[in-house]
């Protein structure tokens, strides 16, 4: 997927069987990300979707995943509105679906069920700042993250607290402007960065590539989200409802380095 992935699981007391166990879904999350890329890669010349984008293969002999994501991308491309499309460069590339869906698909089969684990507290899988984390049931535990600021890369714009969901932001603060309009096939150029926060890191996902490309100030998907525009005007919203909007980046403290 051509960025960082990490697993992280919080315990209160370790013994070499959970150590053992831990290793273990820490490489099968490795295993199972990397079969996903082999399929989906635009950038790998033998992908069922890079195939599929030179006429080569048609959706429905491919790998039957490439078949059940090009229908979710479909669904997310009327969610919102057209901003979201597997097809914005003309041809089959649901690379912009595919790594959310990848990771929190990932995260359900192998990382939730670590919580069960009587001295296991939360787990989570972090890829490229998208986030998929649970909380064990009963724990005192709450994730703290951290929504960098796009302008300021070393400061934080706002933290979230999370025990359970998502977190995925979209922007082209660290790969430039990569996110076209697909209706009309501008680049990125109104919105700085865009947080939201679901329970699905899939839902997230879409939904902060959609606002980077079109943010209208009267929506406000997920649980609660972030957008930053060009002109430094931030807006924020929580349970639907905007809770802030104002020019300027707020002061915010410096960005962990531990």
């Amino acid at each position: 997927m051509g960025l960082p992935v990490s697993i992280h699981v919080l315990v209160e007391r370790i013994d070499s069987h959970l150590d053992a166990l831990i290793d273990g879904v820490a490489d099968a999350c490795a295993q199972r990300l990397h079969d996903v890329d082999r399929v989906f890669s635009a950038y790998r010349h033998d992908s069922d979707v890079s195939r599929i984008r030179r006429g080569e293969l048609a959706i429905a002999d491919a790998d039957p995943r490439v078949a059940e994501v090009a229908e979710a991308c479909e669904r997310a491309r009327v969610l919102t509105a057209g901003r979201f499309s597997a097809y914005w460069d003309g041809m089959f590339d649901p690379t912009g679906y595919v790594k959310g869906w990848a990771v929190e698909n990932t995260a359900r089969v192998l990382l939730a069920p670590l919580v069960a684990q009587d001295a296991v507290v939360a787990a989570g899988i972090n890829a490229g700042g998208d986030m998929q984390l649970f909380t064990a049931p009963g724990r005192a535990w709450t994730w703290n993250v951290g929504i960098e600021d796009p302008v300021r890369p070393d400061r934080l714009v706002a933290t979230v607290e999370l025990r359970d969901g998502a977190v995925a932001t979209s922007g082209s603060s660290h790969r430039g402007a990569h996110i076209r309009e697909p209706r009309a096939g501008r680049e990125d150029a109104g919105v700085l960065s865009a947080s939201v926060v679901a329970d699905s890191l899939t839902t997230a996902d879409v939904w902060a590539t959609a606002l980077v490309v079109d943010a209208p100030p009267g929506e406000h998907p997920g649980r609660s989200g972030l957008v930053v525009a060009a002109d430094g005007t931030v807006r924020r919203w929580a349970a639907g409802a905007q809770i802030s909007g104002h020019a300027g980046l707020p002061e915010a403290p410096p960005a962990p380095t531990r």
